[in-house]
This record gives structure tokens, sequence and C-alpha cells, in this order.
């Protein structure tokens, strides 16, 4: 008895601390926080800004070499930022908040149609504070977490089907003839759609929808004559027109002079040159591929072999299906433009004009990066709450 008695106290200290630690457990997702999923971002985000540099120094008429460099590290920064306030706030709080996310949405490309600037034969955006904001890129984000919470709201049938086709749909609508993003969107939808449990036969009919409709704009008066080259070249550059045929095959030579090692950083002489056409932004690869060679081209592809890995595994974690199909929207969205740009940049996609996610010049598309892995980093933290 005596034994007992003088031990309780510290088996009742030692519960407490044990019950302390795990309530603290409990309630700090940041605990969770997944550290490899910041690794790869800074990994990538310091590439990028160099990259951009290589990209841009030496032919400009800027004031300086390192304008777009120390813009683009400004935007990283702010990326950053904007990632981890993200993953402060529950992600299952924009469950409820997705219909005024996605209707701003809506109403930000309504503007850019009336009030925008143009761009590559498209309404691109507007310009503020000197900065050009895209809100197709922004749209992404609410795209993704309006389909997510639409399709785990109840069972995956013909008429929820159809009605997610219409959130993904009207926003497509509005951005063409922008296709590269347009393409993005469908990406998106159908990845969540197979993931969410459609049919079979619905998925079989809405691919061939949506073989039909690409069809369709690319054939009609929906792109002007220079876009619908650029899209169906890759198929066969000899119909090309002289200027097209040589942007592609200099966006080509540029990744195969690499070689195994590169040519050194800063001293590729299409990229110093300024040979490659949007070298900073739509084919940043084939600096990458110039200077740094198929070891530093490897070497990215394995950065988002891991960032897409961590991505799915998040999804496998997640504690309900909302959480579930945000991080699928992510993966495919990024899965996409990862494929879609290095493979115009070496010839076998069609040029879209969408961005390297975490890599190419630009506000817009940066902080949307960001702010996706934003979410994704906040399903994982609270996997267990």
């Amino acid at each position: 008895m005596a034994l007992t008695s003088s031990s309780s106290p510290r088996l009742s200290r030692t519960h407490s601390r044990a019950a302390g630690r795990s309530s603290r457990q409990a309630t700090s997702p940041w605990r969770h926080l997944d550290w490899s999923v910041v690794a790869v971002l800074a990994a990538l985000s310091v590439i990028s800004v160099v990259m951009v540099l290589a990209a841009t120094h030496g032919y400009r008429t800027t004031t300086n070499d390192t304008y777009f460099m120390v813009r683009q590290a400004m935007f990283v920064v702010l990326g950053f930022g904007l990632m981890f306030a993200l993953a402060a706030i529950d992600y299952r709080r924009w469950r409820e908040w997705w219909p005024f996310l996605y209707g701003a949405g809506i109403v930000s490309l309504v503007f850019v149609m009336v009030f925008g600037i143009s761009a590559k034969g498209s309404q691109r955006g507007f310009a503020i504070a000197g900065l050009q904001i895209q809100p197709s890129e922004f749209m992404k984000i609410a795209v993704i977490i309006a389909l997510a919470a639409f399709l785990a709201d109840s069972e995956l049938d013909l008429r929820r089907t159809l009605g997610a086709l219409v959130l993904a749909g009207v926003p497509v609508a509005l951005i063409l003839p922008d296709l590269g993003t347009a393409l993005v969107f469908g990406a998106i939808t159908l990845g969540m759609l197979l993931v969410a449990g459609v049919r079979a036969r619905i998925m079989v009919g809405l691919l061939l929808v949506a073989v039909l409709g690409v069809g369709l704009v690319l054939s009609s008066d929906v792109l002007e004559k220079h876009q619908q080259d650029r899209l169906t070249g890759w198929v066969n550059p000899d119909e090309l027109s002289a200027d097209e045929r040589y942007n592609l095959e200099q966006s080509q030579i540029a990744v195969a002079s690499g070689g195994l090692t590169g040519l050194g950083l800063l001293n590729g002489p299409l990229t110093s040159n300024g040979f490659v056409p949007e070298q900073q932004t739509d084919f940043i690869f084939t600096a990458i591929g110039e200077e740094l060679g198929f070891v530093g081209a490897a070497a990215v592809l394995g950065l988002y072999a891991i960032l897409f890995w961590r991505i799915l595994r998040a999804a496998q974690l997640s504690r309900d299906a909302f959480g579930t199909l945000l991080c699928v929207g992510v993966f495919c969205m990024l899965l996409f433009q990862v494929f879609e740009t290095i493979g115009m940049a070496i010839g076998i996609m069609p040029v879209t004009g969408i961005p390297l996610p975490f890599m190419s010049y630009g506000g817009s598309s940066i902080l949307v990066a960001f702010a996706l892995a934003g979410l994704v980093l906040n399903v994982h933290m609270r996997r267990f709450s």
C-alpha cells in the first residue's frame, strides 16, 4: 500500500505529461508538416530563379541583367508566404466557402473579357501597379476547390457528373481561345471525376466528347491561323510557317545541344542570345536542357517526381473525400502542365503557352502553384484531426 500510495503522484504526473503531449500533437497540425514538399519546392525555386537569369541576361534592353531574376525571386518569396498562410487555414473551411470563391473567379474572368489586355491572341489579364494579373491562373484554384466540394457531397451519378462538368465548363467558355489553359481545366476535371468514382462508360463518353470538342475548336474560327498552327504543328512540322518552324527548331536544338552535362550556366549560346522564343516563360525547360544538360534536366524531373509522390501520399492519407479530391486536383493540374510544357520544348506536344509549375517566370503562375501546394500541405497536416 505504501508503495502504491507513494508512486501514485509520479504516475499521475507521467500520465498528465503524456496526455499533454498527445493534446499538443492533436492541436498542432504544424507538427505534421511535410518538410519533403517544402524542400523540393525550395530546390525548384532556386533552379527557377537561376534559369530565369540564364534566359534573360545579355540581350535584354532593361537597365540590368538581373531585372527578371529579382522579380522572380520576389514572386517566390511571396509564394512561400502564401503557401504557409493557406496551410494555416483548415482546408475543410473551403468546403463551405467554395461558392464565393468560384463566383469571384467567374466575375474576374468576365472583367478580363471586358477590360483585359490582350496577349498571344487572347485576353489574358489586366495590369495592376505594373504587374499583370491573370485570373485564369487563379481560377484553377477555385475550380479545384469547387469540384472537390461538389463531388464529395454525395454519390456520383449522371446528374452530379453533369453538374461538375458545368462547374468546369463555364470558366473554359470564358477563357477561350486560350486552348492551353482550357486543356488544363479538362485534365483537372477528368482526373477528379475518375477518382470520385464516375462510371466507366460515362468516363469513356466524356473522353470522346473532349476529343471531339478539341477537334471542333481547332477546325473552327475560334482560333486564328497562327494559333492553330502552334497547336497542330508538332504532328507535321513541315506544314508550319517559316517563323513557327524556326521557333520549334530552336527549342529542340537548345535542348539537344546540352548533351550530358550541359554547356555551363550562362554559357548556352542559344539561351544567352535569345534565339528561343518566350524562353523565360513557356520554354524555360530549354534553358535547363542547354546549360545543365541531361543531368540537370533529370534532376529537375526527379524533383517533380518526388513532389507528385508526396501529393498522392497526402491524398491517400486524407481523412475525408474532400481532402483526397483536393490533392488529386492539384496532382492532375501539375502533372499535365509539367508533361505538356516539357513535351512542347522537345517537340512531342503542341505549343500551348502554359507555364512550367514553380519554374516559369510569372507572378500569377508562381503564386497559384504555391497556393495549391499550401492546400496539399494543409490536407497532410490535418490527417489526424
